[in-house]
């Protein structure tokens, strides 16, 4: 069962913490005496997140587990509150995908207090004592982009990175990109502007670059809303935009053959199933994994073409099979 309660940006603490308390009883499992874990992800407008959210919630279910799900909405101040409630109601976990790396410490330290463990996943926490932290290798997919980056461009040219310093995810992201472009000395990353994760902000940097920067050649954009953003901003310009997380937008832009050349891919449905996984492991009194990675790979316009195509001739092979009586 999974409980969807808004955000709640203008309520003050104890208007909130008492509409959970409508929601949900107080102490440790609910009234059915499920589990109760508390969830609070970065925001539920990307796709990113919604399939994160899915996989949290088709693991739980098999567990039978009750997630009371809300969003932060990329406010610190907000995911706070969201965090203190869930302590105030003693749930018997918590999921944070924070807002403010940094700034979510404070908030796991006092769930920690309250003995209530807690698991990040897809953005670390800097501080507090986390079970387990669950998500992509983003330092390995930052070294994809870039690579695929130089695949498109070559070895030559300005490039930009479209940043997001506030998130641990990103920060992995962006070591490893510049990791991997100080083996070619003739590509300059000559700016790292943040567009605060925000397709509107991404369009708004994008175009200031092309009017400050005329020879830009290359973009790495550190999710697809940054990526789709920078897309807008760009007419006729010869620029490789490399994306990450591979929606079904951004893949569609790359088939059609616009900037936007490829995509690195995360799984966010085995991100959240695999957090589900970990908790249930510490219910049971057993020791998760401190770190528990996931994959990731690289889509451009030739492995997409290469998958609808699998696609429509298992579709094709499966209409052609004679019915069975």
């Amino acid at each position: 069962m999974t409980r969807l309660i808004p955000s709640l940006p203008i309520l003050g603490l104890l208007a909130f913490t008492l509409g959970l308390l409508t929601a949900c009883t107080s102490g440790g499992g609910s009234d059915s005496g499920k589990k109760r874990i508390g969830v609070t992800v970065l925001t539920q407008q990307d796709d990113f997140y919604r399939d994160l959210q899915a996989g949290l919630e088709a693991a739980a279910e098999k567990h039978g587990f009750e997630l009371i799900v809300q969003s932060g909405e990329k406010r610190p101040d907000e995911q706070a509150r969201q965090l203190q409630a869930f302590i105030t109601q003693k749930v018997d976990a918590i999921v944070v995908c924070p807002c403010d790396s940094d700034g979510v410490a404070q908030s796991i330290k006092a769930a920690n207090a309250a003995n209530i463990p807690v698991f990040t996943a897809d953005i670390a926490a800097h501080g507090g004592v986390v079970v387990s932290h669950i998500a992509s290798d983003n330092v390995q997919g930052g070294r994809l982009a870039a690579k695929t980056m130089v695949k498109f461009m070559g070895e030559s040219g300005e490039v930009i990175v479209i940043d997001h310093p506030e998130v641990a995810s990103v920060q992995e992201r962006v070591q490893g990109f510049e990791e991997e472009m100080a083996k070619h000395p003739g590509i300059t990353i000559i700016d790292k502007p943040s567009a605060l994760g925000k397709r509107d902000e991404a369009m708004k940097v994008m175009q200031n670059k092309l009017k400050s920067n005329p020879n830009l050649k290359g973009v790495f954009a550190i999710n697809d809303s940054t990526a789709l953003g920078a897309l807008r901003a760009i007419n006729g310009q010869d620029i490789v935009i490399i994306g990450y997380d591979a929606i079904d937008e951004a893949r569609q832009n790359i088939l059609k053959g616009t900037a936007l050349k490829a995509d690195v891919m995360q799984s966010p449905k085995d991100i959240g199933m695999k957090t589900i996984e970990a908790i249930a492991q510490h219910f049971d009194g057993k020791t998760p994994p401190k770190i528990v990675p996931v994959e990731v790979g690289v889509v451009d316009k030739e492995s997409l073409e290469k998958e609808n195509a699998e696609k429509k001739s298992a579709a094709k092979g499966a209409s052609s099979q004679p019915a069975k009586n």
